[in-house]
């Protein structure tokens, strides 16, 4: 065994000995940053533990037993980063629930976790408890984290409680039992479950994924071990934390003990930038794509547009040298220079100044949109991973970086290819299984292999490259496979004004799409192009609108082999919401639904013959 796997095997039992561990090391430095209306809140980790302590005494008093599940119905915010860690220390697992969840899965998700205590975000959160409360079974209380919580109603089974509230009675249940949270710690066991995250639910209910302490504090570990982060670091995290993306950025702080800047407002995020000057952030594929059409479209006219264009052509010409280590030399570093001064710098500084990398996830990132930020000095690697396997299954080294792939398999996790091209991946990150889902968790799950339903590659390295989703492929009638992932990143790649794009042709001649518009640009567009006070959906329907978005798709089109290309599409008149089922609270697409419901959309943009 080498250094790092015996580190890796050293790690800490659980999720609260790892925080522990963190504040005995680190107690007076900073540990979070939060918003407090206009200002900026720091706590130590000391002052952390105070605060997580006293929701865990909380818990406590209200009877929390053992692995209980205790859920979070909140947005990104550090009452919800508190509260987790305050579940796990009082040994109980923490259910995640997304705050646009609607009504009948957020009663499916707490019926079927069996949840004990409920912490809401505010009134909208416990409204939606309440109408469902007699259909749970259990419920010790509902904790109001915003706003008064509302008068029990009679007959109420459970109260409701203030966030407040619930810190007092733990500050009480501690005064009486000093050691009741040390004690409770010290009793977590590696396989004891730690988090009950559901799917995102693309097909069907949702499926409760069983997460143990184990998983996160390897998960910890083994990005720990890729020395890509020390305690210096300044985090500035945003995503979801019902998310497994979001929840592992937090034990990865655990392990670390860097700093980070909590706020969930994503209408915030590049003011936020600037402000913390955070040193690392992690995101979604479609936070990247908007930065890159946000700066083409605000530099694409006059005398500026050309600096711009001549800037980003050099930069483009310097990735290949840069990625393989070696320096600028001659012209090409005279003029890198001056693009950095007229233009990178720029957009560097808007994003706080000290960004070291980027980190994209969830879904794929194309390859061009990571390209445009590393010309400009900005680097965006991708990782990959499912809820079952923690979050980080494979993560690119960012000084290191191969675009295209998510890099190569995290240390002490296995990983191979199915001879149907099927990736399959074994580790202490894989999940226990699917909660009270025996024989969803054996079709999965094979002698700890965990088959994850993407198709991929690996190369001589280990790197890995995801070609689609296995149940996604498209056969048309011509017997040709196409991958929707990968004419969907082609599309976006080259069109700023592009929110989603769902590509269909299974058992047809040609392939087609449905595209929906990000409302803000093509509003900006039409104020450029003679149709200003337009709404976004009344551009959509225009032919300007129409032509614009067809010069796109056979700029994609360039790109694809011929049987990949998008012969027709439509422009829908809004986008996708988890309102209209058409997105999951992940923001994935739910193909089949939006397919079902402009069925005959899609049936008119083929022959009839």
């Amino acid at each position: 065994m080498d250094k790092a796997a015996e580190r890796i095997a050293a790690r800490p039992s659980s999720v609260g000995e790892m925080f522990a561990s963190q504040v005995e090391r680190s107690g007076p430095r900073e540990a979070f940053r939060y918003r407090d209306g206009d200002r900026w809140v720091s706590l130590s980790w000391s002052e952390t533990r105070d605060r997580v302590y006293a929701i865990a005494g909380g818990l406590l008093a209200l009877g929390l037993e053992r692995e209980d599940r205790v859920a979070i119905a909140s947005g990104t915010r550090i009452e919800w980063v508190l509260a987790d860690l305050a579940i796990m220390c009082a040994g109980a697992a923490t259910t995640t629930v997304y705050p646009n969840t609607q009504h009948a899965d957020v009663a499916y998700i707490l019926r079927d976790s069996r949840s004990r205590v409920i912490i809401t975000e505010d009134a909208d959160q416990t409204a939606k408890v309440l109408r469902h409360l007699d259909e749970l079974d259990g419920i010790l209380a509902v904790v109001q984290i915003d706003g008064t919580p509302p008068a029990g109603a009679d007959g109420q089974q459970a109260p409701v409680i203030s966030w407040a509230e619930l810190a007092d009675r733990g500050r009480r249940h501690l005064e009486e039992h000093p050691e009741a949270v040390a004690d409770r710690i010290a009793g977590v066991r590696s396989d004891t479950l730690s988090t009950l995250i559901y799917t995102s639910g693309t097909t069907g209910k949702p499926k409760g994924v069983r997460l143990l302490h184990d998983s996160w504090s390897y998960e910890a570990a083994a990005i720990d071990e890729m020395n890509i982060l020390s305690a210096e670091d300044v985090q500035y995290l945003w995503l979801p934390l019902s998310h497994v993306f979001g929840k592992l950025l937090i034990a990865i702080q655990l392990r670390i003990g860097f700093s980070t800047a909590v706020d969930g407002n994503i209408d915030q995020i590049v003011d936020n930038l600037a402000v913390v000057k955070p040193t690392f952030m992690a995101g979604a594929p479609r936070i990247f794509e908007k930065v890159k059409a946000r700066v083409t479209l605000q530099a694409s006219k006059g005398v500026r547009g050309r600096i711009f264009g001549w800037a980003f052509g050099v930069g483009a010409r310097s990735v290949p040298i840069r990625r393989e280590g070696r320096p600028l030399t001659g012209a090409l570093a005279a003029q890198y220079a001056l693009a950095d001064r007229l233009v990178f710098s720029k957009i560097k500084e808007r994003m706080g100044g000290r960004i070291r990398f980027f980190v994209s996830g969830s879904a794929a990132l194309s390859r061009e949109v990571q390209e445009w930020f590393y010309a400009a000095g900005l680097t965006v690697i991708e990782g990959y991973g499912l809820t079952e396997t923690s979050a980080a299954t494979f993560v690119n080294d960012p000084y290191r970086p191969r675009f295209g792939t998510v890099g190569p398999p995290v240390p002490g996790t296995e990983v191979k290819i199915g001879p149907d091209g099927e990736i399959w991946v074994r580790g202490p990150g894989v999940m226990d299984g699917y909660h009270e889902l025996p024989e969803a968790t054996a079709e999965t799950l094979v002698d700890g292999w965990f088959a994850t339903g993407d198709v991929g590659e690996l190369d001589a390295d280990h790197y890995l490259t995801i070609t689609d989703r296995k149940k996604d492929l498209i056969k048309t009638s011509g017997g040709k496979y196409v991958a929707p992932q990968k004419v969907e990143g082609a599309f976006k790649a080259v069109c700023p004004y592009v929110s989603n794009v769902i590509v269909h042709g299974e058992g047809r001649k040609y392939v087609t799409a449905l595209i929906t518009l990000d409302p803000e640009a093509i509003v900006e567009w039409g104020e450029q192009n003679g149709l200003g006070g337009r709404s976004a959906e009344d551009l959509a329907r225009t032919e300007q609108v129409h032509a614009l978005i067809d010069g796109y798709v056979n700029q994609a089109n360039g790109q694809l082999e011929r049987w990949e290309t998008i012969k027709r599409f439509a422009i829908l008149p809004q986008d996708l919401t988890v309102e209209e089922g058409e997105v999951t609270p992940s923001m994935k697409v739910k193909r089949k639904s939006v397919e079902s419901k402009y069925a005959d959309v899609l049936d008119g943009l083929y022959d009839k013959d």
